[in-house]
């Protein structure tokens, strides 16, 4: 996964790059959400991968699967992605594209995973806290995981915080060890 993203980030840029020079950045959230959604369908993914099919036929069936709401400018994204052999990266293309147009609107996700799930009360300090210390709008998204013990681990972009009990008996074990 780890390789995908490191992949998908400059296609990404690319992308976002050009929504903001044409002012489109919805048409091409949109646009990369269906396509990197429909990539991931079984029937579309075996498709693609077909024996003897060129670059061209690849973004040509993308672009059937898109239909006439593809714009030019996402239709010659998806050429050069087919070009490059990196279809299968427009999952991931999509997911860094709506990390990079939320901190242009001055926006960016959290994602919170507690040991319990968050009451509303918790999940807008949390939001009200890091939105202070980074100085941009925060949307909380939650998980649960019950090996935190208790506690809970923010990551907002490069930002991660660990105060789940885990972590804690984690730190500690080590400075006994070491």
């Amino acid at each position: 996964m780890a390789d995908f993203t490191t992949a998908a980030r400059p296609y990404a840029k690319a992308a976002f790059e050009m929504a903001r020079d044409n002012n489109s950045y919805d048409a091409w959230s949109g646009s990369l959400s269906f396509l990197g959604a429909a990539v991931q369908s079984p029937e579309l993914s075996s498709a693609l991968e077909a024996p003897g099919l060129t670059s061209a036929s690849r973004a040509e069936i993308i672009e059937r699967v898109g239909g006439p709401e593809l714009s030019d400018h996402v239709k010659n994204f998806v050429r050069l992605l087919a070009e490059n052999n990196r279809l299968a990266l427009l999952p991931d293309i999509a997911s860094i594209y709506e990390v990079l147009k939320a901190e242009a609107e001055g926006e960016i996700e959290a994602e919170v995973t507690s040991a319990f799930e968050l009451e509303d009360s918790q999940r807008q300090r949390i939001a009200d806290a890091l939105a202070k210390r980074l100085n941009v709008k925060v949307n909380i998204v939650s998980r649960v995981d019950k090996e935190l013990l208790g506690g809970a681990i923010i990551k907002a972009g490069d930002l991660v915080i660990d105060g789940s009990v885990k972590g804690r008996i984690n730190k500690m074990s080590q400075s006994l060890a070491g």
